[in-house]
């Protein structure tokens, strides 16, 4: 074994080639990487991986060193389950099963037609892959992707005569394929997916702030239910959302996970300690005070659609959420202001956007004393607009749009 430092100044274990000879039968058996070191890596959103870093460590993890869109993390099998089950902010956790040099698609097949794939799943069960390739020979994550499903194909062909089938939305093993720089590596989605897909989004708007996006919202604010909380642009409720269920410590996964975890496809899963991890972060869910949680919009058919979403959680009240400019809120004093304003193309033309925002400005100056707003600002020329002075602002990112979430004290 030797240790290898990446650019961030990381320690990473570089693995020997993990597939190990068999018994006198001809029988292979894999040592997967993620066995050997217990190491794995947590992908989000860039300008997230400092905040996902902290949330690995208070979930338990350990050595958490935050890398480009992502975190790299030493864990037990207890903290990755509790990681699984109740990360707000991680997209997927990646467990590598092989990490190898690769200048050329035949070498990836041929790699990855020797692993172990009965060990992770059977003929009757279905799989997925997804790849990114760059500044690789094998620069096309579509090809790549299709390589090594032909090499997975081909394994069980040669092994049992036929093959697993692929599923792209309801997979028994998701699998991750990235090579950058001529390194591959081959891992398992332990998420099953992505984890923003909380279960409580049954009914969306147009451009709505996706859940991790909010769930970092959140975070950057340090609320944790200690002041009341409200959206006065709320949407869908998604930042709502998030708050009920963060206030209330409702596990993100609990609905997606209810059944067998995505995770159940380590060969080294433990079923006892994930339901003692379960039963645990389950055991934590508290009730919360009426009222704490609360929003508004303008749009009747956004306030519908919070409404059924927000039906989806525990703690909630048809009044939580109410149809009203926020221009008509008489007073929201003593309170934390999260929210995302419409703002470019939702709204058309450029002046009727700053127009709004030197509205919100006026509304939290004079309406919201000794409040604190966090707001969520797509184009950032707007934050002028607002007309107030920022004690922060926060570089965040909602899909590829660079935004700012700019803190605004009100005394």
């Amino acid at each position: 074994m030797r240790t290898v430092v990446d650019e961030r100044g990381c320690q990473l274990l570089a693995g020997q080639n993990n597939v190990l000879a068999g018994n006198d039968a001809g029988r292979r058996w894999s040592l997967f990487e993620y066995q050997k070191y217990g190491r794995y890596f947590a992908q989000c959103a860039h300008a997230m991986e400092d905040l996902v870093a902290a949330e690995l460590k208070e979930l338990g993890a350990d050595d958490a060193c935050p890398a480009y869109r992502g975190c790299y993390f030493e864990a037990e099998p207890e903290a990755l389950y509790r990681i699984n089950y109740c990360s707000r902010l991680i997209s997927h956790v990646l467990a590598p099963l092989i990490t190898f040099q690769c200048h050329s698609d035949r070498y990836l097949y041929k790699t990855a037609r020797k692993l172990d794939w009965e060990s992770l799943f059977g003929l009757e069960e279905t799989f997925v892959i997804a790849a990114n390739a760059s500044d690789s020979t094998v620069h096309h994550s579509q090809f790549a992707a299709q390589r090594l499903k032909d090499a997975i194909a081909d394994h069980f062909r040669e092994k049992h005569g036929e093959r697993p089938s692929v599923d792209r939305r309801e997979a028994d093993l998701w699998l991750n394929l990235n090579i950058h720089r001529n390194k591959a590596i081959i891992s398992i989605d332990c998420s099953g997916g992505s984890l923003h897909r909380r279960g409580y989004r049954a009914v969306s708007r147009e451009a709505p702030v996706q859940e991790l996006l909010a769930a970092a919202m959140l975070r950057h604010s340090g609320w944790r239910g200690e002041t009341p909380l409200v959206d006065p642009m709320c949407g869908a409720g998604t930042i709502l959302a998030e708050a009920l269920m963060l206030a209330g410590g409702i596990p993100p996964a609990g609905r997606r996970m209810a059944g067998k975890p995505p995770f159940a496809r380590l060969p080294d899963f433990d079923p006892e300690l994930w339901k003692r991890v379960k039963t645990a972060a389950d055991g934590a869910v508290k009730p919360l005070p009426p009222g704490l949680v609360t929003g508004s919009d303008i749009d009747p058919q956004a306030i519908s659609a919070a409404r059924h979403n927000l039906d989806l959680l525990p703690d909630t009240t048809k009044d939580m959420v109410s149809c009203r400019d926020f221009r008509d809120i008489e007073s929201l004093e003593g309170m934390t202001i999260v929210t995302n304003p419409p703002y470019g193309k939702r709204l058309g033309e450029r002046d009727r956007v700053k127009v709004l925002y030197k509205e919100l400005g006026d509304f939290l100056k004079q309406r919201c004393k000794n409040s604190t707003a966090w707001i969520l600002v797509g184009d950032i020329e707007l934050v002028k607009s607002i007309g107030l002075r920022t004690k922060q602002r926060i570089r965040l990112y909602n899909g590829a749009l660079e935004c700012r979430l700019v803190e605004i004290p009100i005394y």
